[in-house]
């Protein structure tokens, strides 16, 4: 019944600090169709999908929560890349601290300026062994 996910939400304290981020480091683009609501953000396009993650500027109930230092271990939006290697670059450049998968595959995961979990990946198919 369910084929796709339509949008992650992630709540974010400042618009701007997160647009950096989203928008400039991970090149995500902003949709320009966002409808007006009581409360400030921004949507994103993933590729040429549908699929979209909506930062939402609003009181984040989880904001004091200790977060697992690797982003595999706790909640978080799995994005693929056509360009692993050139989003490390990216993250590398914009000093965004990353940990590789503790699974050995080619992933890696990240916090967004907000202490949101991101994995990142070249493919998510789990091929039988």
């Amino acid at each position: 019944m369910i084929k796709s996910i339509a949008h992650a939400s992630v709540l974010v304290a400042d618009l701007e600090v997160s647009l950096k981020f989203y928008r400039d480091v991970l090149q995500i683009p902003v949709n320009q169709h966002r409808p007006t609501f009581a409360y400030d953000g921004a949507w994103l396009d993933i590729g040429n999908s549908g699929q979209q993650i909506h930062l939402m500027v609003l009181p984040n109930p989880d904001k004091d929560a200790d977060r697992p230092e690797h982003g595999g271990r706790d909640k978080h939006v799995a994005l693929v890349v056509t360009d692993f290697d050139g989003l490390a670059a990216a993250l590398d450049k914009a000093g965004v601290p990353y940990s590789r998968s503790k699974s050995g595959r080619a992933a890696l995961f990240c916090h967004d300026p907000d202490n949101n979990a991101l994995e990142f990946a070249e493919s998510f198919v789990v091929v039988p062994q």
